[in-house]
């Protein structure tokens, strides 16, 4: 930021900050302790990323106190004119960043965007074939009978996605989430010798199946995907490809990800979040092709209530940051900075899973160190490190303790770390799990979750880590007085 900038960026949040502690002062210290914090961690969770001064400003203005249900321009409230303008705006930008037929900003989640599009492809698949065939409008020209038959038919679909441990979403039909109840489902894992998608397999595994929908898309898989090869996969067998580009969005955005690692050209349906990669606001996004454009739009009040327009408003502004050329330096230097990670780990005995990464994120095996995921987490989080532990393929420690940590880059690339600094921080990692034994339980056993973690390690690490932030300081130039 200019000077100028900062010194109004400055001023504009400390005087926010004196209006919320006259009403609470407890929640301007949570707030003050939060910058704190963040700008002294080494922030490595892959679906965290820092938003924009002009981001996170647009979230706290008037926009929140409007009802907008509906579309743009077909409302259930009236004086939604700015609503409107803001959601139009956001949508303009998506449709352009993207190359995307349609695109709906209304959704307040990832999770939310993906139960649009799940809703949205069985009310095109299924609901209104079954209207059509039954004469019917509308469901409220069904009779009671026919209803009872259509809504079985609606929860009686079938699924195929990416299961957890492989690196895929809960969303993607996982049995104790909401897409595993709704839908009969069935999902495809990486070959177990390379942790790769092995395509011949989902192929296979998509002919005996016969879903009508096939989810692509990941959270965990640490490689690029060949979104041409599943759409030929689900046309196939007849199935509506829905991707989920939550985390890499970001990627396809600043065009890293081109051609048939692009998954919009290929899909008939995309989801994605609005933060992660993609360094907006939090917040859910729907892309589609016209066939689907319709069935979308009906998100709202198929799924969602009352869309969050200062959130709207802020996705814009995040969406037009994303179409400028500076985001596309930024996006190609998180999948730089992700092989410097991997390569850092690499270089000092560490197992990654699939061997390394092409895309923002690495998945790093503890087992060799002898922890847990969580213990990982635990005793990192210590040494001001953030990770998240996550499953590896085949997890013997199963989704709670795990057996592996996930690791991002897209935060600390925008405070501007590089290639030396993602080096360096593989090498603070290694330190710390090196320098971490399993704890034991009550009964004096092994223990998943306890750790010991060794004397001055974490004094150390968080003093490392502080020269590494200290050349690259958070919102700098923003002082709260």
């Amino acid at each position: 930021m200019s000077d100028d900038l900062s010194r109004l960026t400055s001023s504009a949040y400390s005087q926010a900050l004196e209006v919320i502690a006259a009403v609470e002062p407890r929640i301007a210290q949570a707030t003050r302790q939060e910058l704190a914090d963040q700008r002294a961690s080494l922030k490595l969770i892959a679906s965290e990323n820092y938003a924009s001064p002009a981001v996170l400003m647009t979230m706290g203005t008037w926009f929140s106190d409007k009802y907008a249900e509906g579309t743009v321009g077909h409302r259930f409230y009236a004086g939604c004119q700015n609503v409107d303008t803001v959601e139009s705006l956001a949508a303009e930008h998506a449709r352009e960043l993207f190359g995307a037929e349609y695109a709906y900003v209304q959704p307040h989640s990832g999770i939310d965007a993906n139960l649009v599009a799940f809703w949205s492809i069985l009310a095109h698949r299924v609901e209104s074939p079954a209207l059509e065939r039954l004469g019917a409008k509308n469901v409220s020209e069904l009779t009671e009978a026919d209803w009872e038959s259509l809504r079985k038919e609606l929860g009686n679909q079938r699924l195929l996605g990416m299961s957890l441990d492989a690196g895929g979403h809960l969303t993607h039909g996982f049995r104790p989430n909401i897409s595993g109840k709704m839908f009969h489902q069935q999902q495809y894992g990486t070959d177990p010798a390379t942790g790769l998608l092995d395509y011949d397999a989902v192929a296979a595994k998509a002919r005996e199946f016969k879903p009508l929908v096939l989810v692509a898309g990941y959270s965990a898989y640490p490689r690029r995907v060949d979104f041409a090869k599943m759409r030929e996969i689900a046309d196939e067998v007849g199935a509506t490809l829905m991707v989920d580009m939550a985390h890499f969005a970001g990627l396809v955005a600043g065009k890293v990800f081109t051609g048939n690692e692009d998954p919009v050209p290929h899909a008939h349906v995309v989801t994605t979040t609005t933060h992660k990669s993609l360094r907006g606001p939090r917040g859910g996004m729907v892309l589609a092709t016209e066939e689907y454009a319709p069935s979308v739009d009906r998100g709202c009040p198929m799924v969602l209530g009352g869309p969050l327009s200062h959130v709207m408003a802020a996705k814009a502004v995040a969406l037009a940051e994303a179409r400028q050329d500076s985001f596309r330096g930024y996006a190609q230097q998180v999948a730089d900075n992700a092989q410097s990670l991997a390569q850092g780990f690499l270089s000092r005995g560490a197992d990654l899973v699939t061997g390394g990464t092409d895309n923002h994120l690495v998945l790093l095996d503890v087992s060799r160190f002898g922890l847990t995921g969580r213990q990982a987490e635990s005793a990192l989080l210590d040494a001001g490190v953030v990770t998240n532990r996550n499953s590896v393929p085949n997890d013997p420690n199963g989704a709670w303790y795990t057996s592996g940590i996930r690791l991002g880059t897209p935060a600390l690339t925008t405070r501007g770390f590089g290639h030396d600094e993602f080096d360096r921080v593989a090498e603070l990692i290694v330190d710390v799990l090196s320098s971490t034994q399993p704890g034991t339980t009550k009964a004096g056993g092994p223990s998943k979750a306890s750790y010991v973690l060794g004397d001055g390690v974490a004094d150390k690490v968080r003093a490392a880590s502080a020269e590494l932030l200290d050349k690259h300081p958070l919102y700098p130039g923003l002082e709260l007085s």
